[in-house]
């Protein structure tokens, strides 16, 4: 199982630091392949004023170091196609952020790295709409055939579901979608941001994280190739998407139901 974890978005060496550590239970769990996340820029924030990050330069030293001290596999997301060359020598998956899924010169310039390309699904597209993001990717890598989960596992491509706009400041997740993406692409359920409620905290995006478990213990009984989760050890505190995170001590619980789901399952 694909296990993403870590802050939304890169904080204090000493809260990064932190993070990563208790985390290291799954980077030595055989039966994860553990990949550590967190941004080095918040690009779309609701407000000018919400923290963004340390920046490009910064944010990729400080990645290299958790990867370096701990050994982690890095996912960080890339804004503009000007990044991910540079981001690739540090990261190993590119997350395309939802709002970008469609943006052929983005896609375009990371795959043309070695990168694992993560496209999350937009927001405000189908499931199946996210056939054309992964073959942006396939033919830029050289493939030009048929859009499945094997070509897109051979050439390393991921689509990312994290809920669909439900009216205003809300999100709904559609569990047929996970089915759908995943004849084109390994599917990870990113069940924190699922759980956000767009712009509605005022000058930022609230979220209710009581419903992460309930989505997460479904997506596993769908049946989906990984998950994602924004943690930290008091949400409260995070500088970005804390009213959506799991609690660092409460992510090995769930993890152990989705394990139980998973081995039922499959």
């Amino acid at each position: 199982m694909i296990l993403i974890a870590g802050p939304c978005v890169l904080e204090s060496r000493d809260n990064v630091m932190r993070i990563a550590e208790s985390l290291e239970k799954y980077h030595e769990d055989c039966t994860k392949e553990f990949y550590f996340k967190a941004s080095f820029d918040k690009a779309n924030r609701t407000s000018l004023d919400s923290f963004r990050g340390p920046g490009l330069e910064e944010g990729l030293k400080m990645l290299q170091e958790v990867k370096e001290q701990f050994g982690y596999k890095i996912l960080t997301d890339v804004h503009d196609y000007t990044q991910p060359a540079e981001v690739a020598e540090v990261a190993d998956v590119l997350q395309i952020p939802a709002f970008l899924s469609r943006q052929t010169d983005l896609l375009v310039a990371a795959a043309q790295t070695s990168a694992v390309v993560n496209i999350k699904k937009g927001q405000f597209l189908a499931p199946a709409a996210m056939e054309h993001s992964v073959a942006k990717v396939l033919k830029t890598r050289g493939f030009d055939g048929e859009v499945s989960y094997e070509n897109a596992d051979k050439y390393n491509v991921w689509l990312t579901e994290r809920g669909s706009s439900f009216g205003y400041g809300n999100l709904v997740v559609d569990m047929r979608g996970l089915k759908t993406m995943r004849e084109f692409a390994p599917v990870i359920f990113d069940a924190t941001h699922s759980v956000q409620m767009p712009a509605s905290g005022g000058s930022s995006s609230g979220g209710d994280a009581s419903f992460v478990p309930y989505l997460s213990r479904a997506a596993a009984a769908v049946g989906v190739d990984g998950f994602f989760f924004e943690t930290h050890f008091d949400p409260g505190i995070a500088l970005s998407d804390g009213p959506n995170m799991i609690e660092l001590i409460k992510l090995d619980a769930l993890i152990k139901e989705i394990d139980a789901i998973r081995s039922i399952v499959e």
